[in-house]
């Protein structure tokens, strides 16, 4: 069955951040949508005022017994009632991958990946698209603050007519190896997912498997410096920096302005002076400039360009501003990975010098925890103060030996402690913070509102 027949299509794992953005370019199709994830979440209550049908207990009753296609992800369980009526009952099914890459079959397709920094860069990128009128279909790892959502269709734009996707390239579970980008851009490659691909070397690999699916006369965009450059493949090769001058793109004249940049973007041929960037971190500063060096590959307007830059309001959950004003600053983020988080605790402190930093952390998996617990102790280091929640476990079931006193038994930091949610939010009514970080791909984010509001009282 082509993509584009469907009427009725089933999730399992509606909830999840991709899985949540096919079923929004379904829904906005006129397809049936409905689907099943484990928890409700404020992304599947927002699905739900879309006209999505979603429950939350694993029971058959209350499945779509007429959905033409069923999607799931990875990480629904083996021995999931609703996956093996499924699979007892011979319906099509497909893992989110296969979706996108038969979405995006026949569009022109800009695809980010990288272990960080893909989904604040998708999402610069779709920003720029859209807001320039170029357009674009989005699938992204995260809701745009401008658009409140992580999925827009081609329509939204005001000008265009063209077939383009900009789409996150996802390495989990090698996901990405499904897309066929005409650019791509690959901002990182640190080793993560050890739990799939085993080896650092094995993962690194993925990679350059995914930039030969380049298309001919493609272009491939990578970070300068990047481990085993010269095996990526792909059409023009061009890299990026955040201030290198032998990357074929990167800034120079950057200026704080309290807590945004001013900078220039600069290439051989090119530059675009003058640009704002109103997002903390100087990460995010190379993750536009990989951003920026696309819609110019596009032929975007440079007017176009910095007026949609200026625009860009970021992601939520990236260096996201919770709270900013002279007496205290809250800053929120995904970062789950020790590269990630090095990045955020260092751009905030560059940002807001001489505060008091305080990071509050959820490790995400065990095997994470496990296999990086030595670099997420020297990068929470560089906070003057470090309270570790305890491991999020996602998909996994624990690993013996392995909890958040991993990571603070390996911390030279002289303030860090380990604890409960509950115990969490005593701690912070009772202690002054100054600059603080709450950060993790878990269920942390389902603090930040009550962190909040006890800081603005």
């Amino acid at each position: 069955m082509e993509i584009r027949d469907i009427k009725r299509i089933y999730f399992l794992g509606i909830g999840g951040i991709g899985m949540s953005a096919l079923a929004r370019y379904f829904n906005a199709g006129g397809v049936r949508v409905s689907g099943y994830d484990k928890t409700e979440t404020a992304l599947t209550k927002k699905l739900e005022t879309e006209g999505i049908a979603i429950h939350f207990e694993d029971n058959i009753e209350f499945i779509d017994t007429r959905a033409e296609l069923v999607v799931y992800t990875p990480a629904i369980p083996k021995d999931h009632k609703e996956l093996n009526y499924f699979l007892q009952n011979n319906y099509p099914m497909a893992k989110r991958s296969e979706v996108l890459g038969a979405i995006t079959n026949s569009s022109y397709n800009i695809c980010i990946a990288g272990t960080h920094g893909k989904t604040t860069t998708s999402t610069m990128v779709a920003h720029i698209l859209r807001h320039s009128g170029y357009g674009c279909n989005a699938f992204l790892g995260g809701i745009s603050v401008n658009y409140d959502t992580n999925f827009w269709p081609q329509a939204s734009s005001r000008e265009s007519k063209k077939n383009v996707s900009v789409v996150e390239a996802d390495e989990y579970d090698r996901s990405f190896l499904k897309l066929s980008p005409d650019i791509a851009i690959i901002s990182s490659m640190d080793p993560d997912h050890l739990d799939i691909y085993g080896t650092a070397e094995n993962m690194e690999q993925a990679f350059i498997d995914f930039s030969a699916r380049i298309k001919p006369g493609g272009l491939l965009l990578s970070k300068y410096g990047l481990k085993r450059t010269d095996d990526l493949e792909g059409g023009e090769h061009l890299t990026f920096h955040l201030h290198n001058e032998n990357a074929s793109v990167y800034a120079a004249n950057i200026k704080m302005i309290i807590g945004s940049y001013r900078f220039d973007v600069m290439m051989q041929y090119w530059e675009l002076k003058d640009v704002v960037l109103h997002m903390g971190g100087l990460h995010n500063i190379e993750n536009m400039i990989a951003a920026i060096s696309v819609a110019h590959y596009l032929g975007i307007d440079n007017d176009k360009i910095r007026d949609a830059v200026e625009a860009f309001r970021g992601v939520k959950r990236r260096f996201e501003y919770i709270l900013k004003n002279e007496e205290q600053v809250m800053v929120d983020d995904y970062a789950h990975h020790p590269e990630e988080l090095r990045a955020l605790i260092s751009g905030a402190k560059e940002l807001f010098p001489g505060k008091k930093c305080t990071v509050v952390f959820q490790p995400h998996l065990f095997s994470r925890t496990n296999d990086l617990a030595d670099g997420f102790a020297e990068t929470l280091d560089l906070a003057d103060e470090v309270i570790l929640l305890p491991i999020y476990p996602a998909r996994e079931l624990p690993i013996e030996g392995v909890s958040s006193y991993m990571i603070l038994d390996k911390m030279k930091c002289a303030h860090k402690m380990v604890l409960e949610k509950e115990e969490l939010l005593d701690w912070i009514k009772n202690n002054k913070t100054v600059l603080l970080i709450t950060a993790g791909a878990g269920d942390i984010d389902t603090l930040v509102e009550p962190i909040k509001g006890i800081l603005i009282t």
